[in-house]
């Protein structure tokens, strides 16, 4: 992208660098006998974005490693293999299942926290016709205790949130998950130094895709809808949210689905941030 410059009816074009700034290495002339060098001329543009908002599980955190390596510590230890479940990849794959369609029924509104918490465990055992409440409860504990342990992140993420803070921008994390449990993983993976404001479901008693939620974390981090930009992977939970009360978007498209929500901006992996911001 290039700028003009107009003088004595013509025009001189700048060469730019990137989004934020232009970078001028040119001769302009004035006319016949005199002429100005501008050499080196570094100008700052004002930012379309002040204020990031980043989701976490799926996002920047790696939920369903992080998830699969704790459910593997279950398995070894509640000795489920001598309970019959002898593939722990097919467990996997079932309480995978199951808990996306319980946080579905969950954010919709339709089971309480507690709910999702123990069932998920409880249906993915009574799959191999276990149907133990208790063990169920006590795996769920388990659960939420060594999950936010596990540190593993998409590539990029340290890279990238060090850059958009090099840059200026204030960035904040809105999520859905359990307040007492996001807050270890951000601290357990050196996150909370990257972030302002961390807005959770509990504290602002209401679940993306909402507008409670998003106007609970503007207010919170004092944004503007207008300078503000909502990033996710969730098309319904963080892109259809951020449309619903007019923040531009990224969706964060690690799987490389086909979108069916009109995102702002398009990334397969984070490290592409850099091409706008």
């Amino acid at each position: 992208m290039c700028s003009k410059f107009f003088c004595n009816g013509k025009s001189y074009s700048f060469g730019c660098s990137c989004n934020n700034n232009i970078h001028i290495n040119t001769i302009l002339i004035l006319n016949k006998d005199r002429r100005i060098i501008v050499n080196s001329l570094h100008i700052q543009l004002e930012m379309k974005y002040k204020d990031l908002f980043f989701d976490l599980d799926h996002t920047i955190w790696d939920f369903e490693l992080n998830s699969k390596e704790t459910l593997l510590d279950l398995h070894h230890k509640y000795q489920l293999e001598a309970k019959g479940i002898t593939d722990f990849d097919e467990f996997y794959s079932k309480y995978s299942e199951h808990n996306h369609r319980l946080w579905d029924r969950y954010t919709k509104g339709f089971i309480k926290q507690e709910e999702l918490r123990w069932k998920r465990i409880y249906l993915s055992l009574l799959d191999y016709k276990i149907a133990d409440e208790k063990l169920s409860k006590e795996m769920s504990h388990d659960y939420l205790d060594i999950l936010p342990d596990k540190t593993n992140l998409f590539p990029y993420t340290h890279e990238i949130l060090e850059y958009l803070q090099n840059k200026g921008y204030k960035m904040h994390l809105i999520t859905n998950g359990f307040q007492a449990v996001q807050f270890k993983k951000i601290q357990n993976s050196d996150l909370a130094k990257y972030f302002i404001e961390v807005i959770t479901s509990e504290a602002s008693n209401s679940l993306k895709p909402h507008r409670e939620i998003f106007e609970f974390a503007l207010n919170a981090s004092n944004a503007t809808v207008e300078a503000s930009l909502m990033i996710g992977d969730n098309e319904a939970a963080d892109i259809q949210g951020g449309i619903n009360i007019g923040m531009d978007t990224v969706f964060v498209n690690h799987l490389e689905v086909v979108p069916t929500v009109p995102a702002t901006y398009t990334i397969t992996h984070l490290k592409e941030l850099e091409n706008f911001l």
